[in-house]
C-alpha cells in the first residue's frame, strides 16, 4: 500500500472553519451593539456558501 501525503496548504474544511469563527465573531458582535451593518448581510450570505463548500467536500471524500 502506498502513503498518502499530507498536503502542504490547509486543507478547505480547515479554512472553512476559521471563515466560520469569523463569521459568527462578528456576528454577535453586531447582535450585541443591536446594529444592523451592511457587510452584516454579506457574511451571513457567506454562512451558505461554507455550508455548500462543506457539503460538496463531503461528496468528494465519500466517493
Amino acid at each position: 500500500t502506498r502513503l498518502w501525503k499530507e498536503p502542504k496548504c490547509p486543507l478547505t474544511i480547515e479554512w472553512i472553519k476559521k471563515m466560520w469563527y469569523i463569521y459568527i465573531y462578528i456576528y454577535y458582535l453586531v447582535v450585541k451593539k443591536n446594529d444592523i451593518l451592511p457587510f452584516t448581510i454579506k457574511w451571513m450570505e457567506l454562512r451558505y456558501i461554507m455550508l455548500s463548500e462543506v457539503s460538496q467536500s463531503e461528496k468528494t471524500t465519500i466517493i
